[in-house]
């Protein structure tokens, strides 16, 4: 391996780390109110393409309800552990979305949850 090789390798390196160093600074400047949010629209966007709700001709071949599920209870989780700090004018419109989620998801299961026990209902009880 030529020395050439070497340097070359190691100032991709650096820079690469650098542009990583660049990207955790700017989010450290990111209040965590809008990181919680992010985070619940893509759980949420997720959750209605696997329910089949996406846009599209094909949307309806998307449905996948093990991986709704999954992203349906993250989020259940996520909005009842954040809700105190979200107050109430950003938690409604996030636990009315959960709650369509859920209930999309119940309406799409061949077989539906019994009350209480679909996804996410652990964490906001049951959404019939």
């Amino acid at each position: 391996m030529s020395d050439e090789y070497v340097h070359r390798y190691s100032a991709e390196a650096i820079d690469a780390f650098d542009a990583v160093g660049e990207q955790v600074m700017d989010i450290g400047a990111v209040p965590a109110i809008e990181i919680i949010q992010t985070v619940v629209l893509h759980l949420m966007s997720a959750a209605a393409v696997y329910l089949g709700l996406g846009e599209g001709e094909n949307a309806a071949e998307q449905l996948d309800l093990s991986e709704a599920r999954k992203l349906i209870e993250a989020l259940a989780g996520l909005v009842t552990a954040a809700a105190p700090d979200l107050g109430d004018h950003h938690a409604r419109p996030i636990r009315d979305g959960l709650r369509t989620l859920q209930l999309a998801f119940r309406e799409a299961s061949p077989f539906p949850d019994a009350p209480g026990k679909g996804p996410g209902e652990k964490y906001t009880g049951s959404v019939i």
